[in-house]
């Protein structure tokens, strides 16, 4: 993933609601979201070259999200980082636990941010990450984003995205689901003195600034967005909206939705 917005016990209805985009080269092959083969409580898409994933969730509703750490100068990592995402989902792994764990072993992956999310935890949602100095960091209740710096970076598409899901949240007259998908395929350019500095040169800063990202011309876009929301009854409803690779002008390619109860488990408390 390369934007993140969720919102936690922000409202009334919703433990967790999220919007995210998933940007990356069109060569680089991925199946659009299902239930995994290979772990059937697990839905979510997949990548093709190293079997990880960048968005996943599972039956009970345990939630994982990455995005990279942009840094040009930073050496490949050993592993993938979407096997943060596939290791936790499905796994019996308590949430603190696997959080330590993976900050334990941050060396071995190229610079990351990743979103865990256990509604029976006693802290039900933790940001991890090998280039942040917290390592560690529990998500207290309200709106958080993120793309492709580190949690508190001010991007102008983070705080589109994370300002329109509190909108959409504090309007009960608003369609959640549309409202979301509005933004998240919002291609609005910011100004060149609102853009961060990552080391990539101002023309790619400006590519990769709008929420929706299509450059054919780079071989690389907005490849899916994805809805996911946890209701308070343990109802889970997600959507995966893929997006024409290479295309022009961004186009939809496909929808998958999952709708599932979560199953009950006793808090870690």
């Amino acid at each position: 993933m390369c934007l993140i917005a969720l919102a936690l016990d922000a409202h009334d209805e919703f433990a967790l609601v999220v919007a995210a985009n998933r940007d990356e080269y069109y060569a680089r092959e991925a199946s659009a979201a299902t239930w995994w083969s290979d772990r059937p409580g697990v839905w979510g898409g997949r990548d093709r070259a190293a079997g990880g994933s960048w968005l996943a969730v599972d039956r009970r509703g345990r939630l994982a999200a990455v995005t990279n750490v942009r840094d040009p100068s930073a050496p490949a990592g050993q592993r993938s980082r979407g096997a943060l995402v596939a290791d936790f989902v499905g796994s019996d792994a308590p949430l603190a636990d696997y959080a330590a764990d993976v900050a334990a072993r941050g060396a071995e992956f190229a610079g990351f941010n990743l979103l865990l999310f256990d509604p029976a935890a006693a802290e039900p949602l933790l940001y991890v990450s090998n280039r942040h100095p917290q390592r560690v960091a529990a998500l207290r209740a309200g709106v958080h984003g993120l793309s492709n710096g580190v949690l508190g970076s001010d991007w102008p598409k983070v705080r589109m995205l994370t300002g329109r899901l509190a909108r959409s949240l504090a309007d009960a007259g608003a369609s959640l689901e549309a409202e979301l998908l509005d933004a998240l395929a919002d291609r609005s350019q910011p100004d060149d003195s609102a853009l961060p500095d990552t080391g990539i040169g101002l023309a790619r800063e400006r590519m990769l600034a709008p929420a929706l990202i299509a450059a054919p011309e780079a071989g690389y876009g907005t490849r899916a967005s994805t809805l996911v929301a946890v209701r308070r009854d343990g109802r889970v409803e997600t959507l995966e909206r893929s997006w024409a690779p290479g295309a022009e002008r961004p186009r939809v390619a496909g929808e998958r939705r999952a709708r599932f109860s979560a199953s009950r488990r006793t808090p870690d408390r």
